[in-house]
């Protein structure tokens, strides 16, 4: 099952993303098939990160809070908010 991760940093948390980044790409990495895709929100010019946006494929939303819980950024106290739903991928899919 796939499962969407918004989640926004906490204001004026840049160096905060920018310290954990390597580890956060690290922990990304290291899980394999599972992140589908991904990546950082910007600011509305674009200036800087706000934020990140995942799709990961695990078997229950528990597996997908437990790995979100895991990210290097989330034990560093950057986000303010995570949001994590069921997906189901249409557009340009696996296998369509």
């Amino acid at each position: 099952m796939f499962f969407t991760l918004y989640c926004l940093d906490k204001p004026n948390a840049q160096d905060v993303r920018a310290t954990h980044r390597p580890a956060h790409l690290k922990y990304v990495d290291a899980s394999g098939e599972m992140v589908k895709l991904g990546g950082p929100l910007l600011s509305e010019d674009g200036a800087d990160m706000v934020g990140s946006m995942l799709i990961i494929e695990t078997d229950s939303l528990a597996a997908a809070q437990n790995w979100a819980a895991g990210d290097p950024y989330a034990a560093a106290g950057l986000f303010q908010s995570v949001q994590i739903h069921p997906w189901k991928w249409v557009i340009k899919g696996p296998g369509t």
